[in-house]
């Protein structure tokens, strides 16, 4: 079980609170004005997407870079309070005996999905994000990086930084810090609709969970970056839907996202 007591000091706060704004009323605003113009430039311009990646990735390593940037400054605030550690806790075979399960779910059900938009079906929830699915090779490539990308530095983000976050800042205990943590990173994915939240937040609470009970990312990085593969590469956008690439562009906004 997680068990943290972290202490930013005050310029490490100061930067703790400059990256909680942007988690909870940047994220959500930019992801969203982001997400519509690439809706309207997706099919104009052939590099709508890969640009998006590409900001993508400078978006959120530079939001991990700050939270590395905060752990050199804060006093008492090590690796471990933002679940920078080895998994472990009494229930550690459990966690894992769980995150095989999921992984396993999600890459059946993904091939299941695959079948199905090769065959012209629609595939339940990616209307919610149809504007980032990759199209072209080169799309496809750099969405691989994106996969890992967002399982790698949202969990930093969203998990180990908001937790720690929110027990220090608001003095919760982990798990109700946890549930915030949950709700900011359900809120970040707000270009996805209502009903494409609903789904983030059911896979945020399984991270969390993780989390909480191994006190560790490892195990939800993991199973974030393989949800995210799925969404990205593994399930093509339908066969209907599918462009030659040329004249088209590409994929998400960028940060997170999926």
């Amino acid at each position: 079980m997680l068990d943290i007591d972290p202490q930013f000091g005050v310029v490490g706060m100061a930067l703790a609170v400059l990256l909680a704004a942007y988690a909870i009323v940047g994220e959500p605003i930019l992801g969203r004005r982001w997400y519509e113009r690439l809706e309207r430039e997706r099919d104009l311009d052939p590099h709508a997407l890969l640009r998006v990646y590409r900001l993508t990735f400078a978006i959120q390593w530079a939001c991990v870079a700050l939270v590395g940037a905060i752990l050199l400054i804060a006093p008492r605030l090590d690796p471990a309070s933002v679940g920078l550690a080895l998994p472990g806790g009494d229930h550690l075979l459990e966690a894992v005996g769980f995150t095989a399960y999921v992984v396993a779910i999600v890459v059946v059900t993904g091939l299941i999905l695959r079948r199905r938009a090769a065959a012209g079906k629609a595939v339940p929830g990616q209307s919610a994000l149809s504007a980032l699915l990759p199209r072209t090779s080169p799309e496809r490539r750099l969405a691989v990086g994106v996969a890992f990308t967002a399982g790698i530095c949202e969990e930093i983000v969203y998990r180990g930084f908001l937790i720690a976050f929110a027990v220090a800042v608001l003095g919760l205990s982990v798990v109700p810090a946890a549930i915030v943590a949950v709700a900011v990173f359900t809120l970040a994915h707000l270009y996805q609709g209502a009903a494409g939240m609903v789904g983030v937040g059911v896979l945020g609470a399984v991270f969390a969970a993780l989390y909480v009970s191994t006190g560790s990312l490892l195990l939800p990085i993991v199973v974030h970056v393989v949800v995210d593969l799925r969404g990205l590469v593994m399930v093509p956008i339908q066969a209907g839907h599918e462009r030659d690439g040329m004249g088209q562009g590409g994929l998400e906004p960028p940060s997170n996202r999926l």
